[in-house]
């Protein structure tokens, strides 16, 4: 019988406070030069799971559609969790496959060229906020629909306009050797007056699980590409 399991996972952070410099208008978001120093830090984490059964047996397919990207975009625009600082509900469930932000990849900083590290040459900073994956656990196989949402702050570089930031999605066995590997981006639009923008994606892998392996020994990882030109 197949497996069908649904959890989803959480991260937030609170909303940046916004101040404007002088008659330029140039727009400063307040936290990012603490960020900047600071990586990761204030990340609160909800998690729920659904589902159950045993594994075993052989019947249709079931798809994975729950997640949604209009979901995942509500999550982040909402600011009620993580309001009380770092939290932790529920564990992954039923033998899932993980999907979290890669360690110190769930941001990144872009800035001027020649200026990494320099907080008064942010052009924009890139966030994970939250994710979420639901799985099709089948005999030798799993199918993982993930997804992840979260926000880009305009710094006082910055310019108004589509930010576009490259991901990468990575997935791990037991060893953490990698097995899978995609490259994809997100957009954002910001403005002057309205220096927070906010993106979501939702996607889909399948990958073999060997005999005498399970399918929750193996983590779906999403993460920033680095080698994005001005990135610290």
């Amino acid at each position: 019988m197949t497996q069908v399991v649904d959890t989803t996972e959480l991260h937030s952070t609170k909303k940046p406070r916004v101040r404007t410099l002088g008659r330029s208008g140039i727009v400063v978001v307040a936290s990012i030069a603490a960020a900047t120093l600071l990586p990761g830090c204030g990340m609160s984490s909800l998690t729920s799971g659904l589902g159950g059964g045993m594994f075993g047996g052989s019947t249709t397919k079931t798809s994975v559609d729950n997640i949604t990207e209009e979901q995942l975009l509500s999550a982040a625009k909402s600011d009620e969790a993580g309001a009380t600082g770092s939290t932790s509900v529920g564990e992954v469930a039923h033998g899932c496959p993980k999907f979290v932000p890669w360690p110190r990849e769930n941001h990144i900083t872009i800035y001027e060229q020649g200026r990494v590290g320099d907080a008064l040459a942010v052009m924009h900073r890139g966030e994970i906020t939250n994710t979420a994956r639901e799985c099709v656990i089948e005999p030798g196989k799993v199918t993982v629909k993930y997804g992840f949402s979260g926000r880009v702050l305009l710094g006082p570089k910055g310019k108004g306009g589509i930010v576009m930031l490259p991901v990468n999605v990575t997935v791990t066995d037991s060893k953490r050797a990698k097995i899978l590997s995609d490259q994809s981006r997100v957009d954002a639009a910001v403005a002057l007056d309205k220096p927070i923008g906010y993106f979501s994606a939702v996607r889909t892998v399948t990958f073999a699980v060997p005999e005498g392996n399970r399918p929750g020994d193996f983590e779906v990882f999403v993460g920033f590409d680095r080698n994005t030109p001005g990135a610290g």
